[in-house]
């Protein structure tokens, strides 16, 4: 008996000092994570110098991994501020009767506007804000990193609140849940999975137009941050491909830190989520995650916001019961259609109006028919692009995510490839354009799939990955292989998700265009036929009729495909394919 206790106290003892160690690693990290964030702040609101804001950045070698940390806080922000406006925007279209068919609308045509758009748009309201500081470019380029995150993340968001599975929401009303608490605990916990993935497609998304955002050329005037991407695009400009390449390792480097101690932690924690009734083949494991849960960081942290939990479910009340819908009643909820329907009509014609005048006393309605042209040709290059990526990636990201191990073998690689910034090697392949003399009009596919791709592949992979594992066994079961299982289990479960990844694939093929159809290295310069290369060229020389037409075209061609085409698929999926 005496043994016995003794190693009993031994085991405790050995425990704890685990625990303990645990403890220091977490602390650790706690205090370089904010020890980083500060000495970052303290640079990002430096004075203007006298010579202004600068329109260069130093190649110097010594600088990447400073450059590398200034990029990654940009895209940390960035992907913050999208997911607060994922959580409030994707919950107001999803639970309006009233405001869904204004904000769904809404969020196509923002998906459509490119990133120069809001740039060009936005730039001198930030300069404003934060006179005599890079604050303000700082801002703007994280309101365009925000731009190239948001409409993906709350877009699958929606979906995912649309197809809820129905015993679960059956579950919440009967236990009369607030809407506070369902959101905390259905609907975000429902949506978690494809929402990371989509957060990580997000974050790759920023990373191709991270040299666009640190290196703004708008109206003829050039701010220029630094960053690891400024310093691709001053490396090209000097036509050194020695300092593309130790950029392109640095990236590459970064990429996977993000997955090791981001990316990968909240894949595994994510598992939690699985809506399934047997545990899956293989446990998704994180180092970092392992170390976190082993320390006594849960319990301080559960300790810290259970009281404000508390009184949040108190204050949060009003805002009513699981069931009820963010609407009025009877009559005053049709004068409030009515109004709402008032000002958006003001707010369209005025809107219109304006775009007329501008149209009319800059470039003339005659130009209107040419830039149309040019989207045509736009349009069927992101055609081609989509349906190669969608044969090729849906077979594959199926399989990938349908296989535990592949899945934990091949997460990382996809990770890599989706985050690392295409547009990296832009000038790299220019040099093989020119060398080999290769017409950009066809080039530019290709340079536009690298970096859109992904969206469809991750997309596939969380829809695959999200399918209950009674689903595979009963499959299993019943002798269902071949054609049959793709058709009858597979093609099924993923089709809502390759609908979110084909939707945000073609948004941002669209805006790749803008990068692709004019690339340069040095004084290279090749230009493809295309709406894209219109915007690019306006925006560059501060034309900003043709930058509106431009991007008034596009707006055109994304809201009505998605109108004709994504809009009726998502409805079919969410009326025949969602698990409920």
């Amino acid at each position: 008996m005496t043994t016995t206790i003794i190693h009993g106290a031994d085991s405790r003892a050995g425990n704890g000092s685990k625990r303990a160690l645990y403890d220091v690693i977490v602390l650790l990290g706690i205090c370089a994570l904010f020890g980083v964030t500060v000495y970052l702040l303290n640079a990002v609101g430096t004075p203007i110098g006298p010579s202004g804001i600068p329109s260069t950045i130093s190649t110097n070698l010594n600088q990447l991994p400073y450059y590398a940390m200034r990029s990654v806080f940009r895209m940390m922000i960035a992907l913050g501020f999208s997911l607060l406006f994922t959580f409030i925007y994707g919950l107001a279209a999803a639970r309006s009767r009233i405001l869904r068919p204004i904000l769904i609308p809404l969020l196509d045509i923002l998906q459509s506007i490119p990133i120069l758009g809001f740039l060009s748009a936005t730039i001198t309201i930030w300069l404003v804000l934060f006179p005599h500081s890079m604050m303000g470019v700082e801002a703007a380029s994280i309101f365009a990193i925000f731009t190239s995150q948001a409409w993906n993340m709350t877009f699958s968001f929606y979906r995912s609140l649309q197809s809820e599975p129905t015993e679960l929401d059956e579950a919440a009303r009967s236990l009369r849940l607030t809407n506070w608490q369902r959101f905390w605990k259905l609907d975000v916990p429902n949506s978690t999975i494809p929402l990371i993935w989509n957060c990580m497609m997000s974050v790759g998304g920023g990373w191709f137009f991270l040299t666009a955002s640190e290196m703004i050329s708008v109206n003829n005037k050039t701010y220029v941050l630094p960053g690891i991407g400024s310093f691709v695009g001053q490396a090209a400009k000097e036509e050194n491909p020695g300092k593309i390449a130790w950029a392109i390792v640095t990236m590459i480097l970064v990429v996977v830190l993000l997955d090791i101690f981001l990316w990968k932690p909240l894949v595994a924690w994510a598992e939690k989520f699985r809506i399934t009734q047997n545990e899956g083949a293989e446990v998704k494991t994180s180092l970092v995650l392992f170390v976190i849960r082993q320390s006594h960081l849960d319990e301080i942290l559960g300790t810290l916001l259970s009281p404000i939990g508390s009184v949040l479910d108190v204050i949060t009340r009003p805002l009513g019961i699981t069931g009820s819908h963010w609407e009025l009643r009877g009559g005053r909820r049709k004068a409030m259609t009515i109004v709402t329907g008032a000002i958006m009509a003001l707010l369209l014609v005025f809107g219109l109006g304006q775009l007329i005048t501008t149209i009319s006393r800059g470039t003339g309605f005659g130009q209107l028919g040419h830039v149309l042209g040019l989207g045509t040709i736009t349009f069927m290059r992101v055609a081609v692009l989509l349906i190669i990526c969608s044969l090729i990636w849906v077979p594959i990201g199926s399989l990938i995510g349908m296989n535990p191990r592949a899945l934990h073998v091949m997460q990382p690689i996809v990770q890599i490839l989706a985050s690392f910034p295409a547009n990296f090697i832009f000038p790299l392949i220019t040099m093989i354009f020119i060398t080999f003399n290769i017409d950009n009009n066809w080039g530019c596919i290709l340079l536009m799939a690298l970096g859109t791709q992904w969206y469809i592949l991750f997309n596939i992979i969380a829809g695959a990955s999200a399918i209950p594992n009674d689903l595979k066994e009963m499959g299993k079961n019943i002798g269902m292989h071949g054609w049959l299982r793709w058709k009858t289990l597979i093609l099924p479960s993923v089709f809502g998700s390759w609908c979110t990844g084909g939707l945000t694939a073609a948004g941002g093929a669209w805006n790749a265009s803008i990068v692709s159809e004019i690339v340069s290295y040095g004084k290279h310069t090749l230009t493809a036929k295309g709406l894209g290369a219109y915007i690019a060229q306006s925006t560059a020389t501060g034309n900003m009729p043709e930058t509106i037409i431009g991007i008034t075209a596009m707006s055109i061609f994304v809201v009505g495909i998605n109108l004709l085409l994504w809009n009726p698929l998502h409805r079919l999926a969410a009326r025949r394919f969602s698990l409920n």
